[in-house]
């Protein structure tokens, strides 16, 4: 299969890849570029596990493929510290108790992070539904609605 040639920022580093075109987003994150923050669950884009940010929009990155992202800016969960800091939305996790088993934590905040980039103060409701594609099998989403919440106040 012959490669493709894409250009694509990710967590703010320039990328110049050669990739194969049937690869997914997923994969290219995790086993081309290291980044095993983005979690494989379900791979049919039901768990949430694998949301990242492109352009800003929260996406499952197993049904995305990765020529899909040439010419476009991701962030996954590598990309919200900052200057060795955790990023507010997630010290509000850890704050609130909304970490257990870790699994779905990586897109459950980047799931939070794109509505709070656009909704600043969510109400209940849009927290629910903008993690509503997002499954914890732990905590039973009261301490993640929670600390999404309380994160800008």
């Amino acid at each position: 299969m012959k490669k493709i040639k894409i250009s694509t920022t990710i967590n703010s580093k320039k990328y110049y890849l050669d990739i194969n075109p049937n690869v997914t987003l997923l994969d290219l994150l995790r086993d081309e570029l290291g980044l095993t923050g983005t979690k494989r669950g379900c791979e049919i884009g039901e768990c949430g596990a694998c949301t990242v940010l492109i352009n800003g929009e929260a996406v499952n990155s197993c049904l995305v493929l990765a020529p899909q992202i040439d010419g476009k800016e991701l962030l996954t969960v590598e990309g919200l510290m900052a200057e060795g800091k955790l990023h507010p939305l997630q010290q509000s996790f850890m704050d609130h108790d909304a970490v257990q088993c870790g699994f779905c934590t990586p897109g459950m905040l980047m799931s939070s992070k794109a509505l709070l980039d656009e909704n600043p103060n969510p109400a209940e409701e849009e927290i629910r539904t903008a993690i509503s594609g997002n499954l914890c099998r732990c905590t039973g989403y009261v301490q993640i609605v929670e600390a999404i919440g309380k994160v800008n106040k």
